[in-house]
């Protein structure tokens, strides 16, 4: 939920929001205990941990008719030489995955699964985001539609800045209808699980599809807080995770939490949600959050007293995101995090972000791709700034428990530490940019060089004998 520039009376209504919800979050179910590092990871087909990095696509499969981002598969291999990204939040729409009552749109679903075709013949994981902001077209939002929006008349009026329309009288409406707060024409979280199903079966067997966002930063109408994420909000999600699961049993299913307070560092009442799959390491739920500090919402930059309440809520934020995490016994992925980079500090910023997920062991998702001042390019496709502070060496994958990996541009070293773990097949593998890598890595350390894709600037490392594994990886001469 993105407040940008919304002025001084709207600021001081989303202070009052974010003071409000500082509440205390009661005793929630625990869930299973974490691996032996004290982490959980989203993990391929072979065990293999993954460092998920990349971009939304796309903010303009919002409004457009036909539910689909403007790329072309040119422009998913521009980003993919760009930035070398391995990873993609693909945005879909419940108003054309289920244009009329129980009725399926599977020609939709043929277009996505083409632009899934582009991702994964160059090496990307999709994940799935059933997106909404302000619920649905009917009260001039997106995601939901006309038929699923119970809005009984009620007025919604234009606004400035558009997530104001969150508190219009029509919009409080339809999502209390949705969630069941009221008592509407037909069982709508029925609907939205089955649609749920109906996409799960399509794309079960498909190899670039990592999993599926549930909903997109869910609000909870006239119920707020941890009685909407414990209540409403949690009834959902087992509903959906149980649909998921009787036709898709392996793939990743991503949580979010209610937007208004987490998004800003606030604590979460999410309680834990059991995987039909199993607990512990069978589970493949994993939490995925979105940060935008209130400050970046109200439209200011990364400097002054503005960074210094951005830094506090950082700190906030990290600190929330891992004790839900563990009470739901997930691994972490940021599904959001941006802001307009023309803005004073902004780099840095994404920076920071970037090195605090390193540290906590998060995949990251940026928002977006959509050409412009958010995007690694402008409107005629030109890299921005923004480009080199995003495409850095990283790993991508880890043959192992990972421990630590971190770039220091300063000595161009990416070091990557991980303990190797029973049943775990393959290499390590890693990034490494041609700007600071023109001609491949040299591995040194507990590991040894494999093969080197040039065109997907990827190194295989393979891991010595014994315990921890760690390597350091360098330029070739």
């Amino acid at each position: 939920m993105r407040l940008r520039a919304i002025g001084w009376t709207a600021a001081g209504a989303a202070l009052a929001v974010a003071a409000a919800l500082l509440v205390v979050v009661g005793p929630a179910e625990a869930g299973p205990a974490h691996t032996a590092t004290g982490h959980r990871w989203i993990t391929d087909d072979q065990g293999r941990a993954l460092v998920l990095t990349g971009l939304n696509t796309a903010s303009s499969a919002k409004s457009r008719p036909d539910g689909l981002p403007w790329i072309k598969e040119a422009d998913v291999q521009r980003e993919s030489d760009a930035l070398g990204s391995g990873f993609v939040r693909f945005l879909i729409q419940w108003r054309n995955v289920e244009p009329r009552p129980g009725e399926y749109d599977d020609g939709y679903l043929a277009q996505v699964a083409e632009r899934v075709r582009w991702y994964g013949t160059r090496g990307y994981r999709v994940m799935l985001d059933l997106h909404q902001d302000v619920y649905g077209p009917k009260v001039k939002g997106n995601g939901a539609p006309e038929w699923a929006t119970e809005n009984e008349g009620l007025p919604v009026a234009e606004q400035g800045q558009w997530e104001l329309k969150y508190i219009e009288p029509g919009t409080v409406r339809a999502f209390d209808n949705f969630w069941g707060t009221r008592t509407a024409s037909r069982d709508l979280r029925a609907h939205y699980a089955a649609a749920w199903a109906h996409v799960a079966a399509r794309f079960a067997d498909d190899p670039a599809v990592l999993g599926y966002d549930l909903m997109n930063e869910p609000f909870g109408g006239s119920v707020q807080g941890p009685a909407f994420e414990a209540g409403p909000l949690a009834a959902l999600y087992r509903r959906t995770i149980a649909a998921i699961r009787k036709v898709d049993h392996d793939s990743w299913i991503f949580v979010e939490p209610e937007a208004v307070s987490a998004n800003w560092g606030l604590p979460s009442a999410l309680p834990y949600l059991a995987d039909p799959r199993g607990d512990g390491p069978e589970a493949r739920i994993a939490y995925a959050p979105h940060l935008y500090p209130l400050p970046m919402d109200l439209g200011g930059g990364y400097t002054g007293d503005a960074g210094k309440w951005v830094d506090r809520t950082l700190t906030s934020w990290r600190e929330q995101t891992e004790k839900t995490a563990e009470r739901l016994g997930a691994p972490v992925l940021i599904g959001e995090y941006g802001l307009d980079t023309n803005l004073p500090g902004a780099l840095r910023y994404v920076a920071k972000v970037r090195a605090m997920a390193d540290d906590m062991g998060a995949g990251t998702a940026y928002w977006s791709n959509d050409p412009g001042s958010w995007a690694p390019w402008d409107q005629n496709l030109k890299p921005t700034a923004l480009l080199p502070v995003l495409d850095r060496p990283e790993p991508r994958v880890i043959a192992g428990d990972p421990v630590a990996y971190a770039w220091d541009e300063r000595s161009r070293t990416l070091s990557v530490s991980w303990r190797p773990a029973e049943g775990v097949r393959g290499d390590t593998e890693v990034y490494l940019p041609a700007r600071f890598f023109p001609r491949g890595g040299v591995v040194a350390g507990d590991g040894s060089a494999g093969v080197w894709n040039a065109n997907s600037r990827t190194l295989h490392v393979a891991s010595g004998s014994g315990g921890t594994v760690s390597v350091r990886i360098t330029p070739r001469a």
